[in-house]
């Protein structure tokens, strides 16, 4: 793959979808200290940049294959650029959704293909969607368009890098870019590499799905155990054979490297980005700022003075999901905290707790007995917002001091998949 693969796409993107903004931020610009600029693909007309790749891999295949249709499994995002450009094309797709993608998303995605588009929703995570529609593919002979691993994807998704350049009138010093998959991150080293090779490119994973630094750490794309599917959009289990060499070349190279931020943070970032600058972004349209602004984030070391453009990939977020992000950045900040208390089954047992443990800027948000039953006492998990993080060694402090036996649930807790 080449630049003039990237300039292609652009080519045929042209007229299809206008520019996406690029904007200074001023809070990070003043929070770090150099000249923060986002570029606002969140205001595409799938919200997303999704539709780069979508469009430009169905838009280059022949009439005889466009006939048997397009398949393709997404969490919701790519799955919207598909339905774009095949409602555009005149070309019928099946789209694969696991269960976990928003509701949001996928009325989007109904909504964007019309009639031309089928939804189907299957499994828990992107995986299982990917494997149901790979036999589809071979069981109908449709074509399957990857959301990330494909040469034509990735030229598409290196349209974005093109494009910002462009509006600023030159090259960043530092580009921060979400990774998934890795098709974004993929494609716009291919297009630096040849063009702008002074440009430093920081990709963010999130924490609970980082599978390019597990496939650079094997020397090979590797199944990742786990995968916390709250960044829904780069939730991704397994790197692509297409991306990772790309990505493996470009830190060999010292022109990319990778960190990794937990959801926590992401969702500290999705409230500041919705609260002090008035977006709405997804989880992974979070990534690249809240990396910025993450206390362990050391790798990105951006110098005073340089331009830095974070890529806001996306602004597909339900609002009911607020709730649980809300949640989350508590329980990151150190201000939400929960705890078994076993507490004296007698009148005042628990007015005693309030008035001997809580301060006076501490609230309870959460008080459910865990088992009722005839002893003496009996557990209850008690979730406690604190006025200031700071405020936890006290109130830990009062709590060896009271009467009822107190044991805290820490974040890392098994217990705590049940809270968030």
């Amino acid at each position: 793959m080449t630049a003039d693969d990237v300039d292609a796409a652009a080519n045929r993107l042209r007229g299809v979808i206008p520019a996406s903004p690029l904007e200074r931020n001023p809070r990070l610009t003043r929070r770090i200290g150099a000249q923060v600029w986002l570029k606002r693909e969140d205001l595409l007309p799938v919200r997303s940049y999704k539709i780069r790749g979508a469009y430009n891999l169905i838009s280059q295949l022949d009439p005889a294959t466009r006939g048997n249709g397009v398949v393709c499994a997404s969490a919701g995002n790519h799955a919207q650029g598909v339905a774009y450009a095949c409602a555009r094309l005149g070309v019928r797709a099946r789209v694969y959704l696991p269960r976990t993608t928003p509701r949001q998303k996928r009325d989007r995605v109904a909504f964007l293909g019309g009639d031309v588009v089928e939804v189907r929703v299957v499994g828990d995570t992107y995986d299982d969607a990917a494997k149901s529609a790979v036999e589809d593919t071979r069981r109908t002979g449709a074509t399957l368009v990857p959301a990330f691993d494909d040469p034509r994807t990735v030229a598409g998704q290196g349209t974005v890098v093109r494009e910002l350049i462009s509006q600023l009138g030159r090259a960043p010093d530092v580009l921060v870019v979400p990774v998934g998959g890795g098709g974004l991150l993929a494609g716009t080293l291919v297009y630096l590499r040849e063009r702008h090779p002074e440009v430093r490119v920081v990709g963010v994973e999130p924490a609970g799905a980082a599978c390019m630094a597990a496939a650079l750490a094997a020397g090979r794309p590797v199944d990742l155990e786990t995968v916390d599917p709250f960044v829904d959009g780069a939730a991704v289990r397994r790197a692509g054979e297409v991306t990772y060499p790309i990505t493996r070349d470009g830190v060999r190279a010292g022109a990319a490297t990778l960190t990794a931020v937990g959801e926590g943070m992401v969702c500290v970032e999705m409230l500041e980005l919705y609260q002090s600058d008035g977006i709405i972004a997804e989880p992974a349209g979070a990534l690249a700022t809240a990396a910025l602004v993450d206390r362990a984030g050391t790798e990105l070391d951006v110098p005073p003075g340089s331009t830095v453009v974070c890529l806001l990939s996306g602004g597909n977020n339900d609002v009911s999901r607020y709730a649980e992000v809300v949640e989350r950045a508590l329980v990151h900040e150190g201000r939400k905290h929960y705890f078994l208390v076993d507490f004296p089954q007698e009148p005042g047992a628990l007015r005693r707790f309030l008035d001997d443990v809580l301060g006076p800027d501490d609230d309870i948000t959460l008080f459910e007995y865990v088992k009722r039953n005839n002893r003496e006492t009996g557990p209850a998990l008690v979730g406690i917002e604190l006025g200031r993080p700071e405020d936890l060694d006290a109130l830990l402090q009062r709590m060896r001091l009271a009467p009822p036996h107190i044991e805290r649930v820490p974040p890392n807790s098994p217990l705590f998949r049940f809270l968030l």
